[in-house]
Parts: structure tokens; sequence; C-alpha cells
């Protein structure tokens, strides 16, 4: 598992925290059931109110994926692939078939057994580019939700605020209660704002952050796939795929 995310929303809200002890604020102060209820509840009922059901719960579905998941390793599929071009060079593409059964990776497998299969390399490409394009936009989709999650939340909580505040100029004729209403009514802007950047815009950063890393895999494996298929020089296809790579990648030399 990536930590990034975990950590990111620990030091994130320990800040938070730390700055209230800091300013002497008890949390308690900031757990008001009116703003909480508002922006929470309202905020996911406008964001629901902007998608679909099936874009709701597939982020939402998306959400354990995006915080647990481990970084593809596009070093490892170069190192793979250029395993299985050697071997298809050497024993022919059939000979692949048992290899085809072992491999983890879902993507590979199947792209590897359709080559297998006789499917033409233009067909083969166009198959894969679509699953590749399928998976970034329905990645997107869910990215959007929580994107649009952290648009609409700031505003909740000003709306919160001004429900607050109006609550407070009917009730001026108590100043006493004034210092502590007007504070009480900040809390829903607050908590709007805390939302969308904290927790909602990251976790659309986050979601849209792994989709791009596992569709760069996806595409390195696509050019692999068909450079076995036409059964060319592993090497070659070790030096073309590499060249994919980010710079920063680390990557290990063909045996």
């Amino acid at each position: 598992m990536d930590p990034a995310g975990m950590i990111g929303l620990a030091v994130a809200l320990g800040a938070i925290f730390a700055t209230l002890s800091i300013e002497g604020t008890s949390p308690m102060a900031l757990l008001l059931p009116g703003p909480l209820i508002l922006v929470w509840i309202g905020t996911l009922g406008v964001g629901i109110a902007g998608n679909t059901m099936k874009d709701v719960t597939g982020a939402f579905a998306a959400v354990p994926r995006a915080l647990r998941s481990k970084a593809p390793d596009p070093a490892a599929t170069v190192d793979t692939v250029v395993s299985l071009a050697d071997r298809a060079r050497r024993e022919g593409l059939l000979a692949l078939e048992d290899a085809a059964k072992d491999i983890d990776d879902q993507f590979l497998r199947s792209g590897l057994q359709s080559a297998i299969d006789g499917t033409d390399p233009d067909d083969l490409r166009t198959i894969l580019e679509d699953r590749i394009a399928t998976k970034r936009a329905q990645d997107r989709s869910h990215a959007k939700y929580f994107m649009d999650m952290g648009g609409y939340a700031p505003t909740i909580g000003i709306i919160g605020t001004v429900i607050s505040l109006v609550h407070v100029l009917k009730n001026l004729s108590d100043p006493g209660t004034l210092g502590e209403s007007i504070a009480a009514a900040f809390v829903a802007t607050l908590w709007g704002i805390l939302s969308a950047n904290v927790l909602w815009i990251p976790l659309a950063s986050r979601i849209r952050r792994i989709s791009d890393l596992e569709c760069a895999q996806m595409e390195v494996t696509l050019e692999g796939l068909l450079a076995v298929q036409s059964g060319a020089n592993p090497r070659l296809v070790g030096e073309r795929l590499r060249s994919m790579l980010p710079p920063a990648a680390p990557v290990k030399e063909a045996a």
C-alpha cells in the first residue's frame, strides 16, 4: 500500500487539532449538530443531485482502493514483457499459454491471451485502448464526484453561517450571548472549507493520480504485448518500453 493518502490526511488533521490546542479552543466547540448536519448531509445531497446514483456508489467504492492501493511498478511490467518476448521469440507465441495463467496483472494476462488466440494486431490495439479509455473515464467520474463536493461544501458552509447570523440578529436584545452566538455561526463555514480542502478535493486528486499511474502502466503493457505478438527482438522491446517510463522510475537492465 502507498501510505501517502493516509499520511497526508493524518498530518492535515493533526495540524488542525494542534492549532485548536494552541489557540486554547476545545475541539468540542466545533461539534455543533446544526452546522455538522447542514454541511455534511447538505453537501452529500447536492453531490448526489449533480450526478447519477451509479456515479455516487462507484465514487465511494473507489475510496478504499484509492487510499490502500499500491502505486504500480512499470519497471516490473517491463521485465515481465521482455521475458515473454524472449520466450516467444525462441519457442513461438503459443508457448506463452502456460505463462499467461501465472500472470497476476489482469490486463496483461487477458491481452496476452488474446494475442495467443490469434487476434489481429490492429484489433488487439483497439480492444486494449478501449479498455484503458473506459477505465480512465470511470475513474474520472469518481474523481469528479468528490471534486464537485469540494466545490459545494464551502458555499453550503456559508449558507449555514448566514442562517445562524439571522438568528443572532433576531436576538440582539441579549448582548451577553452575542459573542458566543457569532462564534458558533462561523462553525458552518469552517466545516465547509475544512471538509472541502482536507477531504473531498484531496480524495478526488488521489483517485485521479492513481488512475493516471495505472493507465500509464497499461499503455506500457499494450505496446509490450504488440511487440511480443510481432516477434520483436527482446532487447529492443525492453529499450522501447523503458523509454516510456518516467526518468525517475527505477528500472532494471534486461538480463
